[in-house]
């Protein structure tokens, strides 16, 4: 009698991890699948919805390819510091670029803001990561004001598009949340660098 209570139970057992492996196969089933498409930033004056899906289904591939390296890694590697730090950081960096990516879902970006993400990714997808960072760090120059007298020093030389990317760019992106995606951005392509290093030494950031 305990023999056959001994073996229900183990069978009781056995559907339960049957059927809970069954529900993660569904969750990963559920997961949504985004086409990557090369972004190409002539969209920005043709069709500015598709481009977004670009840029959203580009991000989302590389967040979730960051994520599986973290999780590929050897044990003995992720117990060591800096295994941890990195772990840390591609956590924190998900979390910080969701405000980001839920504009490029609804589609709300400031058209200079889109143009400058639109270029980052276009050129971390190409390997230019050299190029990925000039169009960074004017992104995140127009992170914060001006100093003084900066817009005004050779006024008449900056274009018409350097002088709204000054005066407006600086406004949008001043608050915490916009410091953290921008941050985070970088980190992705730091990441995107490592698993996709350039063809060629001048376009390493």
């Amino acid at each position: 009698m305990r023999k056959l209570e001994e073996m229900e139970a183990h069978m009781r057992l056995d559907d339960l991890k049957k059927s809970g492996g069954g529900t993660e196969d569904k969750r990963r089933s559920k997961k949504t699948v985004h086409v990557v498409e090369p972004i190409q930033l002539d969209l920005l004056q043709s069709d500015v919805d598709r481009l977004y899906l670009q840029i959203y289904a580009y991000f989302t591939h590389t967040l979730d390819e960051w994520e599986e390296a973290m999780a590929a890694r050897p044990e003995e590697e992720k117990r060591t510091a800096a295994g941890k730090k990195a772990a840390v950081l591609q956590k924190q960096a998900s979390e910080y670029i969701k405000p980001l990516m839920r504009q490029l879902k609804r589609r709300t970006l400031e058209p200079d803001i889109l143009a400058r993400v639109a270029e980052i990714a276009q050129r971390m997808q190409r390997r230019l990561y050299r190029d990925a960072q000039d169009a960074y760090l004017q992104l995140s120059i127009g992170n914060a004001p001006w100093p003084i007298g900066v817009t005004m020093v050779g006024i008449h030389e900056r274009s018409a598009r350097e002088k709204i990317f000054s005066s407006q760019v600086a406004h949008v992106l001043n608050d915490e949340a916009s410091r953290k995606w921008i941050q985070s951005v970088k980190r992705l392509m730091t990441f995107a660098q490592s698993k996709y290093p350039p063809d060629t030494l001048s376009q390493l950031s």
